[in-house]
Order: structure tokens, then sequence, then C-alpha cells
């Protein structure tokens, strides 16, 4: 665990609000100095509090509008790094959770149309451990950023 201070958690809410923020535009928020803020960031990443910078994708735009989760049963002797390891090529897939309990996977995918969907379910169906699958549409989402 890393300790972090106040100002260390507004930095974080600042940079998961906009990963571009520079650092002279968070400076004066922060009441630091440009510098400060700086070995601040570079501290929090070195540490591994910060992982990584990203961007936020309007997926629909860019034709794969339809996103589902799909709960994945496995055979009972399919190891975890087998899960990912055959679900992970697929570029539909967007992240891959294994779970506790049933089922043993939780994946999110995002596909063009149902018909994509669909295409994607028979794929991981056919991998040769799949015992079943359970899938849920998304109507909209809503996801805390902090």
């Amino acid at each position: 665990m890393v300790e972090v201070d106040d100002a260390d958690r507004q930095l974080l809410k600042l940079l998961q609000e906009d990963g571009r923020r520079s650092y002279s535009e968070m400076a004066p928020i922060l009441g630091l100095s440009v510098a400060a803020v700086k070995r601040r960031v570079d501290r929090l990443r070195e540490n591994g509090v910060i992982t990584g910078f990203t961007v936020q994708i309007d997926h629909a735009k860019l034709g794969m509008g339809v996103e589902a989760f799909t709960e994945v049963r496995y055979v009972g002797t399919t190891k975890v790094n087998e899960i990912v390891a055959t679900t992970a090529k697929m570029p539909e897939v967007q992240a891959i959770h294994t779970i506790a309990g049933d089922p043993d996977a939780l994946i999110q995918v995002r596909v063009r149309d149902i018909a994509h969907l669909q295409e994607v379910i028979d794929t991981l169906r056919r991998t040769g451990t799949v015992t079943g699958t359970k899938t849920l549409m998304v109507l909209g989402s809503w996801v805390r950023r902090g």
C-alpha cells in the first residue's frame, strides 16, 4: 500500500477527469509549484498508483455501439490463464474478469450489432472449454471516475 495525502488524492482526481491536464494547469488548483506537481506524478507512477493514461472513446461513432457482458462457464479443469488466453485474442473482447463461483468469467464485449454479438458468442462456445454462456445487453452506463 502506498501512502498518499490529500494533495495526491486531489491530483489523481484531476487526472482522472482529464489525463491530458498539464502540470501548469493543476499547480494552482493544488496550491503547489509546477515542479512539485511533476514530482508527485512521477512518484505516483513509480509506486504503481498511476498505471497509465487513457482516452475515453465513443464506440458507437466507430461502428461498435452494442455492448454486452457475457457470463461464461468453463470445464472444471480449465486454468485461469487459459480463460484469458482464449478470449483475449478476440478483438471484440474489452475486458475479461475471472470470478469466484458460478460463472467462471465475466467478459465485456463491444460489437456492431446483434448478429455480430451472436458470432462472438458462437466463437466463445467453440473454444472447446466453454460449457455455457449467458449474455446481458447494456442499455446504458454510468461509471465512477475517481
